[in-house]
């Protein structure tokens, strides 16, 4: 087991291997909207969830809001919005001890479900005594411009606000207000993120040094944009997660989509599809489930965590690993679709209390993360021949901006977030300008292709688990933690005591926990 500490440089096909955004690709019948659109595990923080059988950590908070601009880096009158954030100053030694302020820095939905599964960050902050603050996203959860959600995301005039880049000002503008309002200016700020959340961390520690004095960003796939990762990274390492738990798993798998094209195109084929698998209605094209199933195998392989975990959906420990447990332990003679349907019901019926499946009813409904997709977030994914379970697919730009242009009116600007933030040649770019980053990736996560798998700096470094799955290192700590993961969150721990300290060294102060 990799004991998660500082890597030395590693080969150059781990340094591409990639992110927790999601690009199911597109069958060989038809494309639909749900195939170009990036997905992170964001989409499911507006869920209504089971009540929870696995004990959770008790976490408190004040909820309070912040009058935020709408545009930042204009001087027009443009109406402010309420921005929701979560505070917790309950261990927080002050601003006379200069005491530090944690960040988390909010994802694409609502940020207590962020908070609520963000267990490391709760538990650290009494040992340093800090401040813990969750600052919401623009345009998700409750911090909506112009009032409400249907004016938000009424047209792209009023969206062209949702960006990476105003989201990181609301953060830098709130921590500064909130410091001042605490006569807390010499506190130092550390950030945290996963995922997406991940990646803003990382970027608001580069553009806003003086703000925040670190950062651990999570699982954070910074580098999947344009041509620095190859595309089919992340569902080659999708694939490769079942593949390792079985060969004849995986093979069952890369067989099965074109039984279900072949089975949709029969005179009854959708009834029977509908009826094999349990649906609520009756498919209206196989495309349809292809893309269900798609969705299910790429979480399955972000939360592959090794205990069970209700993160997404109730699972069980190394839920691949039991997804092929069922599809190679059916009796002799079940079909392929039958094997699929038995695998495939422990991502979306673990607990065998749902009767009948409800696929997404509007794969093109308007949401923030597609509007951001369509935008700046633009990551390229296709799947390969040989190495991918899913059916070949080559990225192709030009239908991605159609169908941009034909949702939202708007086209795509692919190599802005490299523009903006940086990605080329990143090692020798940061070595000149940046300082204290962690960037933690977990080899079984597919997103960890876009993500930084080798140290850039001394105080730029990443931590890189083989057996690691999405931002498993900010989960809270549970009895069934490996000793690998342990070992990694104390690491993380020390980075970050060693920031504060060489801050309080500067500011002649004296820090210990």
């Amino acid at each position: 087991m990799a004991k998660p500490k500082p890597l030395d440089p590693i080969p150059s096909l781990l340094l591409l291997i990639a992110l927790i955004f999601l690009f199911p690709p597109p069958s060989a019948a038809a494309s639909s909207y749900s195939k170009w659109i990036p997905r992170f595990t964001g989409k499911f923080s507006g869920q209504t969830k089971p009540k929870l059988r696995l004990q959770q950590p008790q976490i408190r908070y004040e909820t309070r809001y912040f009058d935020q601009n709408l545009d930042h880096f204009s001087f027009s009158e443009l109406p402010r919005f309420r921005q929701r954030y979560l505070i917790n100053t309950e261990h927080w030694v002050g601003p006379q001890r200069l005491g530090p302020i944690f960040l988390y820095c909010g994802n694409e939905g609502d940020i207590v479900w962020f908070a609520e599964n963000t267990g490391f960050v709760w538990e650290i902050a009494p040992r340093f005594g800090a401040m813990v603050v969750f600052p919401e996203h623009r345009y998700y959860g409750e911090s909506m411009p112009f009032g409400s959600r249907d004016v938000a995301y009424k047209n792209a005039s009023n969206l062209s606000y949702l960006t990476a880049e105003q989201a990181l000002a609301d953060y830098a503008v709130l921590i500064t207000e909130l410091k001042r309002n605490l006569s807390a200016e010499g506190c130092p700020v550390v950030l945290f993120g996963g995922s997406y959340g991940g990646m803003l961390a990382s970027w608001m520690r580069l553009k806003y040094p003086h703000i925040a004095i670190g950062a651990l960003a999570s699982s954070a796939p910074i580098l999947q944009f344009e041509d620095i990762v190859p595309p089919q990274i992340f569902y080659d390492l999708v694939s490769n997660d079942f593949k390792r738990e079985s060969t004849s798993c995986f093979n069952t798998i890369k067989e099965s989509w074109g039984q279900f094209l072949s089975e949709g195109e029969k005179s009854d084929g959708l009834l029977k599809l509908s009826e094999t698998f349990r649906l609520c209605r009756t498919l209206k094209s196989a495309e349809d489930l292809i893309d269900w199933l798609d969705s299910a195998y790429s979480y399955l392989a972000m939360v592959n965590y090794p205990y069970p975990s209700e993160f997404l959906m109730p699972l069980p420990a190394y839920p691949i690993r039991e997804v092929c447990r069922r599809i190679d332990g059916c009796p002799v003679g079940t079909s392929t679709l039958e094997r699929i349907f038995e695998g495939i019901s422990v991502y979306y019926n673990y607990t065998g209390e749902v009767d009948c499946f409800q696929l997404d009813d509007d794969p093109h409904g308007m949401d923030g993360w597609n509007w951001q997709a369509c935008t700046e977030m633009v990551m390229p994914m296709s799947c390969s021949q040989d190495s991918s379970m899913f059916p070949t697919y080559d990225y192709n730009f030009t239908s991605f901006q159609e169908e941009c242009l034909k949702d939202y009116n708007v086209k795509p600007r692919p190599i802005w977030i490299t523009t903006e933030f940086g990605g080329h040649d990143i090692k020798a770019t940061l070595r000149k300008f940046g300082s204290n980053i962690i960037f933690s990736n977990g080899l079984l996560d597919p997103w960890s292709g876009g993500g930084v798998l080798q140290n850039i700096s001394e105080s730029i470094v990443a931590l890189v688990t083989e057996e690691g799955a999405h931002h498993i290192d900010l989960r809270s700590s549970t009895k069934e933690d490996p000793e690998w993961l342990v070992e990694q969150r104390e690491t993380e721990i020390n980075l970050i005591k060693g920031w504060i300290n060489d801050y309080y060294q500067e500011k002649k102060g004296i820090f210990s926990i």
